[in-house]
């Protein structure tokens, strides 16, 4: 439960200018000045932090360097890098309100859904992958006899960490859980709108415990900092979750330098699969609206394009648009907010560029379309349903990271197998229906890594996130997030 009093104090509390964290202290920028923060909220600034610049990421890549040779931590024994991951994960818990607040001050998140997928889940993050550290083993080969085969695991090395703005907790974890727990020392750059609270989680770790340079935050620019991690020959791993062109620039990064190896989440335009036998078409409906105007559309496996069976598309979408325009565009710090604020006012130009598109090709804009609340200063948009949409359309196959639903209908369960898997992105889906083989045969059908069935969203911790074709490479969640941070080495031994 969310303490309103607490919150009430906190979401006018000064902010003070944000800092990296390198080598186990906090340190502004060499030379590269500082950037202001700017609340979505309402367009003030928030604070400053710094604008990192490439000796910045080094001096932080070279402390993470240090601290994985020496074995400060990839020296210790897993139960005991346990003890002080467990321990971060409960000041994570402690704080939870303080950084839920800061950032949806920072980034526009509904506090209703910030406060449970952000601090709270990066917490169940942290301790999941803490608690599979000292439970994970080698293995012996079935090698011919008078031969001894082993399997070692070892920590990779010096992971590199890219994160988006809109959930930064939630998906800094997915990183840091299982990099830290394998033993891995970690540099860490947040996005530009969307800092702070990893710079805060950071400052907590040390407090639990984390030894000086395991790890790293620094802020600023992708073109700076992130280029700096991507090309340095003394990073071994590179995980980044945001945007197909940015995830082309690392591959080429890793190419120029030192072949890292690059795991990329890259977003999706995933489809949401309305048959006309749906269990309770009602439900559909707002769990259909909920799976893409939750925190403004501003997540990576929104259900942004809803395909509806022809015979129920009229009365569908009629449902969609009472439950949409029942949602309340609020203040973000407001528990009654259904959802928040865009996260930029850049991004917020982009969502209404995609509909002017479609109004200027006749497409229907069922409700929404239009940017709201502009008197508070900040950055808000109404829910918005576009039907009549082509499969062809730009709003059916681009991302637009916002609350932004194309609505396109169909006849044949073919037909709807072929426009699902018709785009360059596969990361998430959801197919409603009440014929179990027609639920099976979708899940086999439809090329993306999550498939959700009457239902949308949820998927826990215990299941792998990843995506195929250009939605990336890779998987976060589940014990499979460790494959990415430990190397493989035989030992084969004779007798």
């Amino acid at each position: 439960m969310i303490d309103r009093e607490k919150l009430t104090a906190l979401r006018d509390a000064p902010v003070a200018p944000a800092a990296h964290v390198i080598d186990g202290a906090r340190c502004q920028a060499s030379g590269g000045g500082t950037m202001d923060v700017v609340s979505p909220l309402d367009g003030s600034v928030l604070t400053t932090m710094p604008r990192g610049t490439a000796d910045d990421a080094a001096a932080a890549i070279s402390a993470a360097r240090k601290a994985f040779d020496d074995g400060r931590w990839s020296g210790l024994s897993p139960a005991a890098r346990k003890a002080v991951l467990l321990k971060w994960a409960d000041l994570v818990d402690a704080h939870a309100l303080e950084l839920a607040v800061l950032g949806v001050r920072n980034n526009g998140t509904e506090i209703s859904m910030a406060f449970k997928a952000e601090p709270v889940s990066a917490a169940a993050t942290i301790r999941y992958f803490a608690e599979a550290a000292d439970k994970l083993y080698g293995e012996i080969a079935p090698a011919a006899p008078g031969t001894l085969g082993l399997v070692h695991r070892e920590p990779a090395g010096v992971v590199g960490a890219i994160v988006p703005w809109n959930f930064p907790l939630m998906i800094g974890a997915w990183k840091l859980g299982p990099a830290l727990a394998a033993g891995c020392t970690v540099v860490l750059k947040p996005a530009e709108t969307a800092s702070l609270t990893l710079l805060r989680i950071a400052e907590l770790a040390l407090d639990a415990g984390l030894p000086r340079g395991v790890l790293n935050v620094v802020t600023g620019e992708g073109a700076t900092v992130g280029a700096a991690i991507a090309e340095s020959m003394d990073v071994d791993v590179l995980v980044f979750t945001g945007s197909g062109p940015t995830g082309r620039r690392l591959l080429e990064a890793s190419a120029r330098s030192n072949f890292k190896r690059v795991y990329l989440e890259l977003g999706g335009k995933s489809p949401n699969i309305v048959f006309a036998d749906a269990p309770d078409l009602d439900e559909a409906a707002k769990v259909s609206a909920h799976g893409i105007f939750r925190n403004s559309g501003q997540v990576c496996v929104a259900g942004s394009r809803l395909l509806v069976e022809r015979t129920i598309h009229d009365a569908f979408v009629a449902k969609l648009k009472s439950v949409a325009e029942a949602m309340v565009v609020g203040d973000p710090l407001d528990p009654a907010t259904s959802a928040g604020a865009i996260n930029s006012e850049r991004q917020l130009a982009q969502n209404l560029r995609f509909v002017a598109e479609a109004r200027a090709k006749g497409r229907t804009i069922v409700t929404g379309g239009h940017r709201v609340r502009e008197d508070s200063g900040g950055f808000y948009m109404a829910p918005t349903i576009v039907a009549g949409v082509s499969p062809e359309d730009a709003l059916a196959q681009e991302e637009v990271f916002g609350p932004v639903l194309a609505v396109i209908p169909f006849d044949t369960e073919e037909e709807a197998v072929a426009i699902a898997n018709g785009t360059q992105f596969g990361l998430a889906a959801a197919v409603w229906t009440a014929n179990l083989s027609r639920a099976h045969r979708m899940i086999r059908a439809v090329k993306a890594g999550v498939v959700h069935v009457n239902t949308y969203g949820g998927a826990d911790i215990t299941v792998p996130l990843g995506g195929v074709k250009q939605s990336g490479n890779g998987h976060d969640k589940s014990l499979h997030a460790f494959d990415k941070f430990f190397d493989l080495k035989t030992a084969w031994i004779k007798l």
